[in-house]
């Protein structure tokens, strides 16, 4: 068995010991990063690809004709071409619900960043603010308390319910939007109230993205849905960065329309210069990291190997493209 491994930067930081499970299974070709015009050349006679950000078009399959697997290193898939893949016999396998704590982790981390003021208050330390001051205490910054707090979950799989658990154990109330309630409603009543969009966006201190990305959902955030919010309201986006749009969030934050957003994650990544969100007020940004403890990225590549081995021995799992009989 060949195994290629195309963008390993997207997966594991500089000096990391690569997984020794992966090479258990077969020959395996580790490619730090990909052009785009060498995928095929990278994948070669491969039998297996692992790959995270590479796209895999029908041209890339048509020019690799041992490939007969493509594991994703991650939930998403849409860099694959699925309509070619079941074409050329090709079994693509995912790994959904991996990093359901860290993303959940890290939403309450920039929410607490804003309801504490951890940012401001450390700058002020290091740049000598409290040395200056007469007293012990020095909250010239106002806090808050989440408790009593509403948030609302746009978005109820399995990342929006870790979310509304923490949510819960701080005292909060959890409104939540699903296309699919009927799903959630007979085990998560009455800790989560579930409403339409309208009353979630109308209701909600927070509000916390949480849906995936297609063509319902892009730009679900804009012009029109922030005129709902509450002007104290917090906006977060851990999901994907075509569900806001973009210019829109600058005017609404330029303009008091909400009070804040929080996001890790951009329409364009990396980082344009001329995102809309770049110099806009009260906005914090991160380089999409919520997904990458440690332990996260481990347990993801865990997976990974897993999905390769269950299709080797004839029984995959995680499959989003199956082949056809």
């Amino acid at each position: 068995m060949r195994i290629t491994v195309l963008d390993t930067f997207t997966a594991f930081l500089p000096g990391e010991a690569r997984p020794a499970g992966l090479s258990e299974l077969g020959e395996v070709n580790w490619i730090e990063e990909t052009d785009a015009s060498r995928t095929a050349e990278r994948i070669g006679l491969s039998d297996a690809v692992i790959c995270n950000k590479s796209r895999m078009t029908r041209e890339v399959m048509e020019q690799c004709p041992r490939l007969q697997y493509i594991g994703l290193m991650g939930t998403g898939f849409d860099q694959v071409d699925l309509t070619a893949a079941a074409e050329h016999g090709i079994t693509v396998c995912n790994v959904p619900a991996y990093s359901a704590n860290a993303v959940a982790q890290h939403t309450f981390a920039l929410i607490l960043n804003h309801y504490c003021r951890i940012a401001d208050y450390a700058r002020d330390c290091a740049d000598g603010g409290w040395t200056e001051k007469r007293y012990f205490s020095e909250f010239g910054l106002p806090t808050h308390e989440l408790a009593g707090k509403t948030i609302g979950l746009a978005g109820y799989g399995h990342i929006g319910r870790k979310v509304g658990e923490i949510a819960r154990a701080f005292d909060m109330e959890v409104l939540a939007y699903t296309r699919h309630p009927e799903r959630y409603a007979p085990y998560d009543k009455p800790a989560v109230t579930f409403v339409p969009l309208r009353t979630l966006l109308k209701k909600s201190d927070i509000v916390s993205l949480h849906c995936p990305l297609n063509s319902e959902t892009h730009c679900l955030i804009n012009r029109d849905t922030l005129s709902l919010m509450k002007p104290t309201a917090l906006l977060v986006n851990t999901a994907r960065g075509g569900l806001i749009n973009e210019a829109d969030l600058a005017h609404a934050l330029r303009s008091g329309i909400i009070a804040a957003a929080a996001v890790d994650v951009l329409t364009e990544e990396p980082m344009s210069v001329t995102t809309p969100l770049r110099q806009a007020p009260h906005i914090t940004v991160t380089p999409h990291i919520a997904w990458a403890p440690l332990e996260t990225r481990r347990r993801l590549f865990d997976i990974v190997c897993d999905n390769l081995r269950c299709w080797m021995e004839g029984h995959p799992q995680n499959m989003v493209c199956p082949v056809k009989d």
